[in-house]
């Protein structure tokens, strides 16, 4: 039943607000998802691209005006201070350099994250296939374990200790063969294969265990058992099922990876190159990640120019008005799957990943980029008396990067000085709960 109690001083965000808390939700994925009726998704407006031409915010040049001169006052005056600041109608909007492609950093994964849910969608699941060549004696595979990978690039200590559980949990206790390695099969973000089909290796036997993976199984919830496998062969790549000749293999476990919205969440939120550019290299590399980006964020293709996928490098720039525009694209999608802008990005509440020591508001949903002579900040902050507000600040030029996030912070604690924080913050970019479940499907 739908309960909707409207007061006459109410605003269309609140009205947004009200309907996004009044829905039921279900579980699906390991996410409780909001379900709202087709015929009041009309309500939640979807943000609209200021255009450069209209005219300047006062508040906001002011804002920008006091940037600059903090920058100067530490020294830093390189001309390529980039920023574009506007509301959620684009009723205010103003910045500098707006449409100039800039070096961003690790923005660039915004870029990344728009075209991965284009690609794939938020609930697509890299498979790795765990199957045999052999049959089980006892407690004995005699035979191979043959690690078919499909890119997952979050597979990691937990998932190789989760997944030589339920090998366990089969009897399996010992592989008489070979460990076989085939595909995209990346670990720790290790793309080398041999290394990663090494690191596997040890997981799965906690005779075997110190350093790293001891301090991750630590981090697992208590009463975790720790795995029992021995492999008593060797660790050997395949470059293809079918060019090894093997036909004769049984299936025993299909591992999904997270879902990729919660992929997304982690690379985004503690900066993660390896993840950024394994992603990438299976969209096509930077090159088609920004052609994938620009045409679904409907801006010029000028204005975002990739070499790869993490921002790693000054030739990866982005205008500030282009950041924008894909964090908007990026907020449209994840809406029509049930989804945020939090549950892609992290807020500053979390005071984690990249975001720890960083002064910004409350409820603000951001992503940073830092390069030796660059730091950018990009995303969206609440207000009271204007809603939603996006920005993109790229700022450049050799010196203190602290002196960067200082004057970030300053020029988005001042707009929330001059509009206000709300009483509560916006529903739709609240962070969607997550319950993860067991992800090793056990293939009769």
């Amino acid at each position: 039943m739908w309960v909707l109690i409207l007061g006459s001083r109410m605003t269309m965000w609140s009205l947004v607000g009200a309907l996004l808390l009044s829905v039921s939700t279900q579980a699906l994925d390991g996410r409780a998802v909001a379900t709202v009726p087709r015929s009041l998704m009309s309500y939640a407006i979807r943000p609209v691209l200021a255009s450069e031409s209209a005219p300047p915010d006062p508040i906001v040049r002011q804002a920008i005006a006091i940037m600059l001169s903090e920058l100067s006052q530490a020294g830093l005056t390189n001309p390529d201070q980039g920023v574009w600041i506007q509301s959620h109608d684009g009723a205010i909007a103003s910045g500098r350099l707006a449409s100039r492609p800039l070096p961003v950093a690790s923005l660039t994964k915004t870029v990344t994250t728009l075209a991965a849910l284009q690609t794939w969608g938020s609930n697509y699941r890299f498979t790795t296939n765990i199957s045999t060549t052999g049959n089980l004696v006892g407690d004995t595979l005699k035979g191979d374990l043959l690690i078919e990978g499909s890119g997952d690039p979050f597979f990691v200590w937990e998932e190789a200790i989760t997944l030589g559980n339920k090998l366990n949990q089969l009897g399996i206790k010992r592989i008489q063969g070979n460990l076989l390695i085939t595909g995209r099969f990346w670990m720790n973000f290790e793309t080398d294969l041999l290394e990663s089909g090494n690191l596997l290796r040890l997981a799965l036997d906690s005779s075997l265990w110190e350093g790293e993976v001891a301090k991750q199984y630590a981090t697992m919830p208590v009463g975790t058992a720790k795995p029992q496998l021995a492999i008593m062969g060797n660790v050997r790549l395949l470059p293809s099922l079918e060019a090894a000749n093997i036909t004769n293999s049984k299936l025993l476990i299909r591992h999904a990876s997270l879902p990729l919205w919660q992929i997304l969440k982690r690379m985004n939120t503690f900066s993660n190159n390896e993840m950024a550019e394994m992603l990438a290299t299976q969209l096509g590399g930077g090159a088609q990640v920004a052609v994938i980006a620009a045409n679904i964020a409907e801006i010029s293709p000028a204005e975002v120019r990739l070499v790869n996928g993490s921002g790693l490098g000054q030739a990866n720039q982005v205008s500030p008005r282009a950041i924008v525009a894909i964090f908007m694209a990026v907020h449209n999608r994840a809406q029509a799957e049930g989804l945020t802008l939090a549950d892609l990005f992290p807020i500053s509440d979390c005071n984690c990943g990249t975001l720890e020591g960083r002064k910004l508001p409350k409820g603000a949903i951001v992503k940073t980029g830092t390069l030796s002579d660059v730091s950018a900040l990009a995303g969206v902050i609440q207000t009271q008396q204007h809603g939603v507000i996006w920005f993109a600040i790229a700022n450049r030029g050799d010196g203190d990067i602290d002196a960067f996030h200082r004057s970030q912070d300053h020029i988005l604690q001042t707009l929330v000085a001059k509009w206000g924080l709300p009483k509560l913050p916006t529903p739709s970019f609240a962070e969607t709960p997550w319950r993860d479940r067991d992800r090793n499907e056990v293939m009769k």
